[in-house]
C-alpha cells in the first residue's frame, strides 16, 4: 500500500537514508527540514548540534539526491517554548529532564506529525534506531544506537503514523548504505548534546536565563559543607563540580543526593546514599493495555542506561516501580521506560524516589 508519507530529515546520514528508504518502499515521499532556531547560527555548528544552517542544506542536497520534493518548516516559536523553556523550567525546579524526549513529544510527533496529518500525509518517516511490529513499539537491532526509550513518551495514537526505518539495521550498516546512495553525509559526524546551547556549557546557558541563586551546600546530617551560585546547576548523582571546600570525615568523595528549589539547598553524602529502591512515576503513557495490578517487567531509567527488573503498578493517575535491586543516581525529571523483552510497555516521568527498600 503506497502512503504519502513526510520524512523529518535532520541533515545527518540517519535521517536521509530512512527517507531514501520509504522511497524504495514506494511511498509518495516529501522531506521537510525543521527550523528549530529563529537564529540558527547560534546553535551549533559541524559535528555538535542538528540545528544549523549546515544541517538545513544537507538535508536539502540528501533531498536532491534521492529525488523527492522539500521543504523547510519553521517550527522555532513552538520549540522555544515547549522544549527550550521547558528545559529551563525542569532545571529550575530541581529536575533534570530529557530535551530529546521532550523533542520526540512536542515537536516530531505532535506539531510535526498534526501539521502532517492536516495536510493528507500518513506518516512521518524519521531516522530513530527503533522498530515498529504491528504497532508495538521495540528496540532497534543496534544496541548501542537504540532510540526506543526517546520514543516511548509517544502515544500509541501517534507511532500510528510513525515510520521507523532503520530499526532492523546498524549505524556502520547504515553508513556504508548512504555512500552507496551517493549521500555526501554519509561520513558526517553524529549529532551530540544538547542542540539549542551553543557552547555545549549547560551551567552557563543556565546561569544566564535564572541568574545567580547562592544557596547552601550541606551534607545529610543538615551541617553546610560549602556553598553554590544556583542549585539548577546540579543533578542527582553529579560528583564534579560541587566546589565544597573540605573533604569528607572518612575522606570519600560525596555526591549529589538531592536538589531543593523551594530551600535552594544542595544536598551531598555518599555514593550509597544514590541507592533507589522504588520510583513514583508521572504522567503515563501505556503503549500495551493499563495493567490491572502488579506487572514484572524490566525498567530503563536513563538514555543508554542500564535496565533493570521490576514490578511495576499504576498507582492512581501515576504510577509506581519497585526496584529489584537498587539504582543508583536516579534524576527526577527522566523517564522511566518499561519494557518486556525489546518491547516497549509504556514511560513515565520519575517524580518521587526511595532510598529505603518497602
Amino acid at each position: 500500500m503506497t502512503l504519502r508519507v513526510l520524512a523529518a530529515m535532520s541533515g545527518g546520514v540517519d535521517s536521509a537514508v530512512a527517507a531514501a528508504r520509504a522511497v524504495e518502499a514506494g511511498h509518495d515521499v516529501t522531506g521537510v527540514h525543521m527550523a528549530l532556531s529563529s537564529n540558527p547560527r547560534s546553535y551549533r555548528t559541524g559535528a555538535r548540534g542538528c540545528c544549523t544552517l549546515e544541517d538545513s542544506r544537507d538535508a536539502r542536497r540528501a533531498a536532491d539526491v534521492i529525488g523527492i520534493p522539500f521543504y523547510v518548516w519553521d517550527l522555532a516559536e513552538r520549540f522555544d517554548r515547549d522544549v527550550v523553556q521547558d528545559f529551563v523550567d525542569e532545571y529550575a525546579a530541581g529536575r533534570t529532564p530529557n530535551p530529546c524526549l521532550r523533542c520526540n513529544e512536542k515537536i516530531k510527533f505532535a506539531a510535526l506529525l498534526d501539521k502532517a496529518l492536516a495536510l493528507g500525509f500518513d506518516a512521518v518517516c524519521t531516522g530513530h534506531y527503533a522498530r515498529l511490529e504491528g504497532g508495538v513499539l521495540r528496540r532497534g537491532v543496534d544496541e548501542a544506537k537504540d532510540q526506543s526509550y526517546v520514543l516511548a513518551v509517544c502515544t500509541p495514537e501517534q507511532l500510528e503514523h510513525a515510520m521507523f526505518p532503520l530499526g532492523d539495521t546498524t549505524k556502520a550498516e547504515i553508513r556504508r548504505e548512504a555512500e552507496r546512495r551517493g549521500l555526501q553525509v554519509a561520513d558526517k559526524p553524529d549529532s551530540h548534546d544538547i542542540c539549542f546551547i551553543a557552547d555545549g556549557d549547560t551551567r552557563a546557558f543556565l546561569a544566564e536565563r535564572l541568574g545567580t541563586a547562592p544557596g547552601p551546600i550541606v551534607d545529610v546530617s543538615g551541617e553546610v559543607v560549602g556553598e553554590h551560585q544556583g542549585a539548577y546547576a546540579y543533578t542527582v548523582g553529579q560528583r564534579r563540580g560541587l566546589r565544597i571546600g573540605r573533604p569528607a570525615p572518612d575522606g570519600k568523595p560525596r555526591y549529589v543526593l538531592d536538589i531543593s528549589p523551594v530551600t535552594n539547598t544542595v544536598t551531598v553524602g555518599p555514593r550509597e546514599a544514590l541507592d533507589v529502591h522504588e520510583i513514583v512515576g508521572e504522567r503515563p503513557v501505556w503503549l500495551s493495555p493499563r495493567p490491572d495490578g502488579p506487572l514484572e517487567c524490566q525498567v530503563q531509567l536513563r538514555a543508554h542506561g542500564e535496565v533493570y527488573d521490576c514490578t511495576a503498578e499504576p498507582d492512581g493517575d501515576g504510577l509506581r516501580i519497585r526496584l529489584h535491586s537498587p539504582a543508583r543516581g536516579v534524576a527526577k525529571g527522566q523517564a522511566a521506560v518499561l519494557y518486556d523483552g525489546d518491547r516497549v510497555l509504556g514511560s513515565a516521568t520519575i517524580g518521587e524516589t526511595s532510598r529505603v527498600p518497602v
